[in-house]
Order: C-alpha cells, then sequence, then structure tokens
C-alpha cells in the first residue's frame, strides 16, 4: 500500500528520485500522468490498466474527457538505477513543480505536488470535511 510523504527535489533535468519506500509498489514500470487538484500521479501498472477500464466503460461523452485527461498526458516510466525518473516538462508545468515537492502515498497510487502547493492543500483541509466526506461515504 503507498502511504505517507516524503520531501524531494527535482534536479536541473527535472529528473525525479522515487523514494525507495515507493518503489517496490510501483515496480519497475509505471506511468505518470496529470492528477487531480494540480499535482503528477504516478500508477502502478496494475493500477493504471484498472483505470483504463474503467474509463473505457463510461458513458462516450464522460470517457473521451477523461481519456484527453489521462492519456493525453501519460508517460511510461522505467526508473534509472538510481531511482531517477524524467518528469517532462509538460507536466512540471501542468502541475506547477519547481524544485522543491512532496510526494505523497495515497493507497493507489503516488502523487507528486510542488511543496508550496502541497502546503496549502494540507492547510485547507480540516476534521469537518473529512467527517463529513465520511458521513457521505456510509462511515
Amino acid at each position: 500500500m503507498l502511504i505517507g510523504q516524503v520531501q524531494h527535489s527535482l534536479d536541473a533535468k527535472g529528473r525525479l528520485i522515487i523514494p525507495q519506500r515507493f518503489r517496490s509498489d510501483l515496480g519497475d514500470r509505471f506511468v505518470a500522468t496529470r492528477g487531480l487538484d494540480g499535482c503528477v500521479s504516478l500508477y502502478p501498472m496494475e493500477e493504471w490498466d484498472r483505470l483504463a477500464e474503467q474509463i473505457k466503460a463510461a458513458p462516450i461523452a464522460e470517457g473521451r474527457t477523461m481519456q484527453r485527461y489521462f492519456f493525453g498526458f501519460a508517460e511510461e516510466q522505467q526508473p534509472d538505477s538510481q531511482g531517477r525518473i524524467l518528469i517532462s516538462t509538460k507536466l512540471r508545468q501542468l502541475a506547477g513543480l519547481k524544485k522543491e515537492v512532496i510526494i505523497v502515498g495515497v493507497e493507489s497510487r503516488v502523487e507528486v505536488w510542488d511543496a508550496q502547493v502541497w502546503e496549502q492543500v494540507e492547510d485547507s483541509v480540516c476534521d469537518e470535511d473529512v467527517i463529513a466526506a465520511l458521513s457521505r461515504s456510509g462511515f
């Protein structure tokens, strides 16, 4: 399970070291793509395939939108011997990634956030919002 968070830095070429704690769950190959809320999402291949099947099963109007959003920016990744991946310029721009990033495990995927943006996300979540979401979800 992908959980927790780690602070890291992008190098001048846009490479990111994937922390060891996430590498085994992500696997030797995974997909990086545009994430929701302003991040880059990293999907293990099994989870990516599951997402692709769900999108293919969606009604055409919604499916088209999701295909363009996720697949149009997707990049297959295979970390080098040092555990680094290259996040494309376009994905870095879309997510506003600068030098300092926060890598967050969110159960089935990893999200890569600009450190300042992640701080705002963390600050925006309050207990009442989580309690309301849990209640709506039947907890």
